[in-house]
C-alpha cells in the first residue's frame, strides 16, 4: 500500500512529461501538495495535473531557481533529454538538460534543505553489456552523448549525498498509457504503437533480435513512491526495470496482437544504440516491493484500451 504524503511539499522536474504527469497524479492523490516545473522543450502543458502548481523553467538556468520559493520535503527528478538518438544532434545541449541542470537542481536541493532527492538515470549508463541480467555493478561504459551525461549526474549525487541524500534509479524502457505518440525519436513501444494504429508499417530501425527490458508506467510510479520513505535505501543506485528479456520481435508480435497491425520494414540502427540490454532486480527487490511486474503482453493491451 502507498504510504499517506499528507501535508508534504514534493517538487516534480519534468512534470509536463510522460512519467512526471503519472508521478504528480499519484503524489497528489495520496495528498502531497505538487510543485511542479517544465520547459515543455519535449513535455506537453496538457499533461500537467490541474491540482500542481505549475512553474515554466529551464533547470541548467540559475533565473528558474527563483520561482521555486518555498519548502519542499522531496524533489523527484524527471526533467531532461531523454533520446540516445538525439543526444547525437547537439551534445553539449543534452549536457545542459542533463548534466548542468542536475548539478544546479542539487545545489537548490541543498540550499533549501531538502529532505531528498530521487533521480531519473537510465539504462544508458551501462553500454554495451554481456547478454545477461545486468547488475548496478557493471561497469557503466556508455555508448551515447546521452547515456554519458546521465553518468555524469550519478556522479555528482554520490559527491553532495552527505548533504542532499538521494535515490537513482537506472531506468530501463517505461511506456504506457500517456506516452507521448508523436515523439518518433523516443521510446519504442510508442512509436511503434503509433505507425501500428496509423496504418502504416512499422518502421524498426535495427535487428529484430535486439533485446530491452520493457516496464509499465504504474509499477515505475509505485516504487518511485515507496523511494519517498525508504530511509534505509538512500545514497545508491537501483535498476528499475521488469526483469524480462523481451527481444524486438516479442515486441512487435505483442503490438500486432493487440492492435492486427502487419507491416514490418527492417531499416538501419540509430547512433549509440545498444544492441541489448535487460536489468538484474535482485537489488531494487531487496530494498523495495515490487509485485509481479506487467507482462508485456498484459501492458501493451492496456496501453491500447487506454487509447
Amino acid at each position: 500500500m502507498a504510504q499517506p504524503l499528507d501535508g508534504k511539499h514534493i517538487l516534480v522536474t519534468g512534470i509536463g512529461g510522460f512519467i512526471g504527469a503519472e508521478l504528480a497524479r499519484k503524489l497528489l492523490s495520496l495528498g502531497a501538495q505538487v510543485t511542479g516545473i517544465d520547459d515543455f522543450s519535449s513535455g506537453h502543458e496538457t499533461n500537467v495535473p490541474e491540482a500542481a502548481r505549475l512553474v515554466r523553467g529551464d533547470l541548467a538556468q540559475a533565473d528558474s531557481y527563483q520561482k521555486l520559493d518555498g519548502h519542499y520535503d522531496y524533489i523527484c527528478h524527471l526533467a531532461g533529454q531523454s533520446s540516445g538518438e538525439i543526444s547525437f544532434d547537439n551534445p553539449v545541449a543534452d549536457l545542459e538538460k542533463n548534466t548542468i541542470a542536475t548539478l544546479n537542481l542539487i545545489r537548490f536541493g541543498i540550499e533549501k534543505q531538502v529532505g531528498k532527492l530521487v533521480y531519473a538515470s537510465s539504462m544508458s549508463v551501462y553500454g554495451q553489456q554481456p547478454d545477461a541480467p545486468t547488475p548496478e555493478t557493471a561497469i557503466a561504459t556508455p555508448s551515447s552523448c546521452y547515456g554519458v551525461g546521465k553518468l555524469a549526474a550519478e556522479q555528482y549525487l554520490r559527491i553532495f549525498a552527505p548533504q542532499l541524500p538521494f535515490i537513482g534509479f537506472r531506468m530501463f524502457n517505461v511506456y504506457g498509457p500517456g506516452q507521448d505518440m508523436q515523439n518518433m525519436r523516443q521510446g519504442m513501444v510508442s512509436i511503434f504503437l503509433a505507425q501500428a494504429l496509423n496504418g502504416t508499417e512499422i518502421e524498426v530501425k535495427g535487428a529484430l533480435d535486439r533485446y530491452r527490458d520493457f516496464i509499465f508506467i504504474d509499477d515505475v510510479v509505485d516504487i518511485w513512491v515507496q523511494a519517498l520513505g525508504n530511509e534505509a535505501a538512500n545514497n545508491d543506485f537501483y535498476n528499475l526495470g521488469a526483469g524480462q528479456r523481451t527481444t524486438v520481435g516479442d515486441l512487435l508480435d505483442a503490438i500486432q496482437k493487440a492492435t492486427g497491425a502487419r507491416n514490418i520494414r527492417v531499416s538501419g540502427g540509430t547512433p549509440g544504440d545498444q544492441f541489448g540490454i535487460y536489468p538484474c532486480l535482485e537489488k531494487l527487490n531487496a530494498a523495495f516491493n515490487l509485485d509481479a511486474p506487467i507482462d508485456i503482453e498484459t501492458g501493451i493491451k492496456r496501453f491500447v484500451e487506454a487509447l
